[in-house]
């Protein structure tokens, strides 16, 4: 946690560790997270930028603007908005088996399935048909 964020908790008796910026540039695998208290959507992105992976970001405000902006800004395949990240798989979306998971931008992004892995062709045929 942030110093800002720190401070709001342990105002209120709850003890969390000091993350430091090797803490920002960790993907956990576990039940640990680092948390950074900003002032603005663009001051969130700008972090989200320099330390994300494009996987899964999420905002905690209480402001709808402000979450709006913030997943039509950020670039991540899933953006969360007062909610917990871990919802990210495969199974969860509906997708069933996950395979694997990408962060590109092209053709499969998020959780990846067997639907994913698959592309489509349009077959358009016609009789002389203009537009």
């Amino acid at each position: 946690m942030d110093e800002r964020g720190r401070e709001i908790l342990e105002g209120k008796g709850i003890k969390v560790s000091k993350a430091t910026e090797r803490h920002d540039a960790t993907e956990f695998l576990g039940l640990e997270m680092a948390v950074k208290v900003v002032d603005s959507v663009d001051e969130a992105v700008e972090h989200i930028a320099l330390y994300g992976t494009g996987h899964s970001e999420a905002i905690v405000t209480r402001d709808l603007a402000t979450s709006r902006r913030f997943a039509q800004v950020v670039d991540a395949a899933a953006v969360y908005i007062n909610a917990s990240t871990r919802f990210t798989d495969g199974g969860v979306f509906g997708m069933g088996a996950e395979i694997g998971i990408s962060t590109q931008k092209l053709h499969a992004r998020g959780p990846v399935a067997l639907r994913e892995l698959t592309s489509i062709k349009y077959v358009v045929s016609g009789d002389g048909h203009i537009r």
